[in-house]
């Protein structure tokens, strides 16, 4: 006898949110200030302001970057600025940080434009096989978003999703009964 093979979970209600679509596949690339400063250490603003006049953008063209500096530098707040101003419209965004940062930031931004209200009352499933694009601030942030609207989150594969958080069900307020103790004067 042959008893056919169901797919409950293609059959389930359960939607899956997979971070890694958030992602829009850019090259992130790293701005050092370090080489533009004396001896690596030094800013001289008439020298920097002229370099970065100078600077051909294009290099970052269309890709996320990543300003730092790899010294042990003080750069002023403004000479970060500078490198932002003339990056702005040539690269795709542009981050104080590391390529990390860079990756925190574009989820976080990300994950502000979600329609969350897609899953409303609905079972979550986080994907979640290790991305390594998708950094696990990403994924706190998308169950903090979820957890005001999904009846149900985990996190993997339908299959084998590992559970997260399930809304407390609601207490029937008509069917429940409370004991009332008798209030006694005070002696």
């Amino acid at each position: 006898m042959d008893v056919p093979v169901v797919n409950r979970v293609a059959q389930s209600d359960i939607v899956v949110f997979n971070l890694e679509e958030l992602w829009d596949g850019k090259p992130v690339e790293v701005f050092d200030i370090a080489p533009y400063l004396l001896e690596g250490l030094v800013l001289v603003e008439k020298d920097f302001r002229q370099a970065m006049k100078e600077m051909d953008g294009s290099a970052f063209a269309d890709k996320h970057v990543a300003v730092t500096c790899t010294t042990d530098a003080i750069v002023p707040t403004w000479a970060y600025m500078l490198v932002a101003s003339k990056l702005h419209g040539v690269a795709a965004s542009v981050t104080l940080g590391t390529p990390e940062d860079v990756l925190r930031e574009h989820f976080a931004r990300a994950l502000e434009h979600v329609d969350w209200e897609t899953y409303r009352d609905r079972p979550v499933v986080i994907k979640g096989c290790g991305s390594p694009v998708v950094p696990h601030s990403a994924y706190v942030l998308a169950t903090q978003k979820l957890q005001q609207v999904a009846r149900k989150i985990m996190y993997g594969e339908p299959c084998s999703a590992v559970p997260i958080w399930r809304r407390p069900a609601e207490k029937n307020k008509s069917t429940s009964v409370q004991k009332v103790r008798p209030v006694r004067p005070p002696k």
